[in-house]
């Protein structure tokens, strides 16, 4: 368990007195809030060691300092354009950027360059030094070149700097992102752990320091132990205390109990196993570890060692999310446990949590396959958990015909169960738009049904568990742009055949003085409104050919 002695607390605070954080001119901090963030380093999943040690560095920031957040993939995965300036950079933001990195989920992609640029642009708004401080653990996965923004932002001749904090990154990995803050003269600072990451954002946010105070006054230390403090942290009396990689998550605060029964604004924290020297008294001590809490009174002395035991009365889940047999732990896949007192927890691919004893719900999805059970945790019980969800891979691929392949993100794709209910209808299962749409699929049979312009086709097919699953749906379709009049003029598609009462079939309409759109494959007319006269002009689509038509007023 971890303390703080009196006298090495009053020395801490005497330092940061001394050297309160400074950051040079305006500051953007540009935060990772990437799915890669749920990754685990000895134990702790890296997003809960970035917040950790942004809010302690940020603890001690002086409130001149002109400082912001910005994000990326916080908000949707899979997508490059997902960035955010959350907080933009201000002085006395320190507690905004905190609780808004504790209120962060951690997503998607990581287009760590783009976000950079933008940042270098939000604070070129003044002539002042500028730095910005990226704190990643990956690559850029957005197609851009990081090295070659450095030189651009350095090139453009502001007084601007960037850091470089890469978090967990392999050595071959670092080397990637390095050069974006030594083409800028900044520094890049690997970090492997909580303590390397902490040490990282004081050495980019920490620019300056201004006059020492005066030395502390002596504070008396309690000649007794060197060591007074050990609680046993157990998820059930009478057992042994668990694995590290469970009780390091675990911590004790205390708070002295005054005379009058009344506690201390002031408390002392204790963190995994480690034992400590705390001065004597009696103290109410609070345990937390994950969703676990216990509540009691420990006495503590300065000649003996007080271990109290803390029961948790919980159980420990160990959950690995798997699409099929055989695979990959799935990083993607969602899991979600909810429970008595409102216990409500949820992360992707894989976890070690404890929770209260009693029955949850739990929920794991990918794509548009999930399972759902009741998961009931006994005292000291572990629940080593492999869940199989059960998915196939499906990717559409849409053509206008044959060998005429359609390209860009224009059409949309749906995903259908085969089978019709009572009613003739089909229910959907997800959609996505543009070419190599990909679906995540349980087994069994599917229609998929794409759409571009006027033009849609369905096409049937067979998911595998385990297996992919390539869709040809062949639209037989071609592209039609008409030109005519100006943009008020009117123009409505038409099909050319009559029904049995004479009136022709609406396909789509527009405005000029272009409208393109795709049709299936057939004779169309196309009338259009001149201000009051209408015109009406028959053609013809063919299947992978583009018509261009020009409509004149008569």
């Amino acid at each position: 368990m971890r303390f703080i002695p009196p006298v090495a607390a009053a020395l801490l605070c005497q330092t940061l007195l001394a050297s309160p954080l400074l950051a040079e001119g305006r500051s953007i901090i540009v935060l990772d809030a990437s799915g890669s963030m749920w990754g685990q380093i000895d134990g702790r999943a890296k997003l809960e060691i970035a917040r950790e040690a942004l809010g302690s560095v940020l603890t001690g920031l002086d409130p001149a300092t002109e400082i912001g957040l910005m994000a990326y993939g916080h908000r949707e995965k899979g997508s490059c354009e997902d960035i955010e300036l959350v907080v933009p950079p201000a002085a006395g933001t320190a507690q905004a950027i905190t609780d808004a990195a504790n209120a962060m989920k951690f997503l998607g992609k990581t287009p760590l360059s783009e976000s950079v640029r933008r940042a270098a642009a939000e604070l070129k708004s003044t002539e002042a030094k500028a730095t910005v401080i990226l704190i990643t653990d990956g690559i850029e996965t957005c197609e851009a070149d990081p090295c070659a923004l450095g030189a651009e932002l350095e090139a453009s001749g502001v007084d601007f700097t960037a850091h470089v904090v890469g978090f967990g990154l392999t050595e071959e990995e670092g080397k990637a992102v390095a050069c974006l803050a030594e083409n800028t003269g900044g520094k890049y600072i690997q970090a492997s752990d909580a303590g390397q990451l902490v040490e990282a954002l004081k050495t980019t946010v920490v620019v300056a320091e201004p006059e020492p105070a005066p030395e502390p006054t002596p504070v008396p230390q309690p000649a007794a132990l060197e060591k007074n403090f050990d609680p046993v942290i157990l998820l059930a009396e009478g057992q042994l205390e668990p694995a590290d990689e469970i009780v390091d998550d675990a911590y004790v605060v205390l708070r002295l109990i005054g005379a009058d029964g009344s506690l201390s604004d002031e408390t002392i924290s204790v963190y995994g196993r480690q034992t400590e020297l705390v001065p004597p008294g009696t103290y109410r001590m609070v345990t937390e570890l994950n969703d676990a809490k216990a509540e009691q009174d420990v006495t503590i002395t300065a000649d003996a060692l007080a271990q109290p035991e803390i029961v948790l009365n919980a159980g420990v889940l160990n959950l690995k999310l798997y699409a099929f047999e055989g695979g990959e732990i799935e990083t993607d896949a969602f899991w979600e446990v909810r429970g008595p007192d409102d216990v409500s927890e949820s992360g992707y691919g894989q976890t070690l949590h404890v929770f209260p004893a009693g029955e949850y719900s739990f929920l794991a999805s990918f794509g548009a396959a999930k399972v759902e059970e009741t998961i009931t945790f006994e005292a000291g019980q572990q629940i080593d958990k492999d869940v199989i969800i059960g998915t196939g891979l499906a990717v559409v691929e849409a053509f206008y015909a044959e060998g005429v392949q359609v390209e860009g993100g224009d059409h949309f794709v749906e995903i259908f169960e085969a089978k019709k209910d009572l009613e003739g209808n089909r229910k959907s299962v997800g959609y996505a738009y543009g070419a190599g749409a990909q679906f995540d699929l349980p087994g069994g049979d599917y229609v998929a049904v794409v759409t571009l312009g006027a033009a849609s086709v369905e096409a049937p097919f067979t998911a595998k568990v385990g297996e992919r699953v390539d869709i040809v749906a062949m639209l037989n379709a071609g592209v039609a742009a008409i030109s005519f009049g100006d943009a008020n003029t009117f123009l409505e598609v038409f099909n050319a055949k009559k029904d049995i009462n004479g009136n022709r079939t609406a396909v789509n309409y527009g405005y000029g003085p272009l409208w393109q759109s795709t049709y299936a494959a057939g004779d169309y007319v196309a009338v259009v409104d001149f201000a009051g006269t209408k015109t009406e002009t028959p053609f013809t689509v063919k299947a992978g050919e583009r018509l261009e038509l020009t409509i004149t007023q008569p």
